[in-house]
């Protein structure tokens, strides 16, 4: 399981939601063998206000991936090089992209009903 949570400004980024998510689906689907159907990306659109960062430039986004623990250190690094790898797309430059992996037992997510650790996936997370 993995979800995306992606920060940035509006009046940069609003309108670009669908091409900064299949971006970095595209890098977690490759690095990590996550399913091509399993998507769940959130956008968190800041008035320019609400990003306060002077070092970076206006189209800084970061970019979270929370996840069941399990991924070897190689593979964080895989999808870390994956996506900025294509950050320039987007047009960005890989100063103004920061990505944080955050990791937690499966036991701590609730997923259907039940702790997620009690489900079968599809899927290896241990890669």
């Amino acid at each position: 399981m993995a979800q995306v949570k992606v920060f940035g400004r509006r009046d940069v980024w609003a309108g670009r939601q669908r091409e900064v998510s299949d971006l970095v689906h595209e890098c977690v689907v490759k690095a990590w063998g996550l399913p091509e159907g399993k998507r769940f990306h959130r956008f968190l659109l800041l008035d320019a206000d609400d990003l306060i960062c002077p070092q970076r430039g206006d189209d800084y986004l970061i970019v979270e991936v929370v996840c069941f623990t399990g991924r070897s250190d190689e593979a964080k690094r895989a999808l870390i090089r994956e996506v900025f790898a294509k950050a320039p797309a987007l047009g960005i430059s890989t100063d103004d992209l920061e990505l944080t992996i955050i990791e937690m037992p499966a036991v701590n997510w609730g997923i259907r009903g039940v702790p997620a650790d009690e489900l079968a996936l599809p899927y290896k997370v241990e890669v």
